[in-house]
């Protein structure tokens, strides 16, 4: 449905560095970022299975939500999307996008939503909807994996390629297919534990144990010059979709000088920590780096609404 034609984009970063960022952004109005990588696996899965409904969880201003939508619009397939809270008054652009797009959309408590991963809780879905293909939050499962190890090309040989993480699955395809002297860093945007090393480790050991992948933590940042790749939290800030004074300053910043937009979510923390790195000198000079651009621009409009700010790209 979408034919893949990389967008890469040269930048100079003040005096430290010159990038190249993958505009995945760019690669369609709907599905853009990640989230085809992630989705086009699935739903080639759910065609041969012969389901022709796909049911999926988010937020009420998830991007994945809103791509699914769209992709299965697409694929003329049937979508529900199992929305985490009670159903609001007015829906926010995300959801009236997705409902716009054919999705139905079926709100729990938040008490129902943790019980997502249960097999009492899938026997329900069975029962309310049917026979359907079941893809798991942020299109984290094999499927999304695999599929996200399509972004890169074989004949690019970056030594360090950089990206944001909510789930842990794009990082995963692209260690996955990357060269073993590439460095594949994750910028993980959750606060806490940073939970995503142990996740994409057990997800490595599933689907590649031939491999034998070890996914490192912070403590590779302790290293003078970055050696291996790993996934760090230090640049989650206050959270997950949280507002933080300096973040949006820096979003605007950048934006207006490189003309890249940003979410709030994702990429503005990615690009902040690229540029913290280089200037801590982590990343050599010299260093053939690429940014994968995740996309997720959808979302900058409810997260301006929730936070009361100025539009902008």
């Amino acid at each position: 449905m979408i034919d893949y034609k990389p967008i890469i984009q040269s930048l100079q970063i003040k005096d430290l560095h010159t990038i190249d960022v993958l505009r995945l952004d760019s690669i369609h109005p709907d599905i853009n970022g990640n989230k085809w990588f992630k989705l086009k696996n699935n739903l080639q899965r759910a065609r041969e299975e012969n389901r022709s409904t796909i049911i999926t969880f988010g937020g009420a201003f998830s991007n994945h939500i809103a791509a699914t939508a769209s992709a299965c619009k697409l694929a003329n397939i049937e979508s529900v999307g199992i929305i985490r809270g009670e159903k609001p008054l007015h829906l926010n652009y995300t959801l009236k996008k997705a409902q716009a797009e054919g999705m139905h959309l079926h709100f729990v408590s938040r008490e129902d939503y943790r019980k997502k991963e249960d097999e009492s809780f899938k026997k329900f879905l069975v029962k309310i909807f049917g026979k359907h293909h079941l893809i798991p939050e942020g299109g984290n499962n094999s499927e999304g994996v695999t599929g996200c190890m399509d972004i890169l090309k074989s004949d690019w040989n970056y030594e360090y390629i950089i990206c944001a993480c909510g789930t842990s699955a794009t990082y995963l395809g692209l260690l996955c297919s990357a060269k073993p002297q590439q460095k594949i860093i994750g910028i993980n945007v959750l606060k806490g534990k940073n939970d995503l090393v142990k996740q994409a480790q057990s997800m490595a050991n599933k689907l590649f144990p031939e491999k034998k992948i070890q996914i490192n933590g912070n403590d590779a940042l302790n290293e003078v010059i970055i050696k291996n790749s790993f996934i760090t939290d230090q640049y989650s800030f206050s959270g997950y979709a949280k507002y933080d004074k300096l973040l949006v300053e820096f979003k605007h910043e950048f934006v207006k000088q490189y003309g890249i937009p940003l979410d709030y979510v994702y990429t503005t923390k990615l690009f902040y920590g690229i540029i913290n790195l280089m200037m801590k000198k982590k990343i050599p000079a010299d260093s053939k780096v690429l940014v994968i651009h995740s996309g997720g621009l959808q979302g900058n409009k409810g997260f301006e609404e929730r936070h009361h700010l100025a539009p902008m790209l």
